[in-house]
């Protein structure tokens, strides 16, 4: 199993206002099994890279249906 690291910021952004556009995109990676993180600029979330990989979908999916205007995100593999 090879371990990764995604971190999405999703637009627009709002200071302590995360909007339910960020909320569907955080939602669907908790759909898949992850345990997002919330910063004060982006979300991160670690686990199995194709469990990562297979969440983009449904959280780019989810967050552009609830409002998105632009989702960043980077999936990194993480150092065993």
């Amino acid at each position: 199993m090879t371990l990764g690291q995604l971190e999405l910021l999703v637009e627009p952004f709002k200071e302590n206002d995360p909007g339910p556009h960020v909320s569907a995109a955080v939602d669907a990676l908790r759909q898949a099994g992850l345990e997002p993180t919330m910063g004060p600029f982006a979300t991160t979330a670690d686990g199995d890279l194709t469990t990562l990989i297979e969440a983009v979908s449904a959280l780019l999916t989810s967050g552009f249906e609830a409002g998105a205007t632009t989702i960043q995100l980077q999936i990194s593999v993480v150092a065993e």
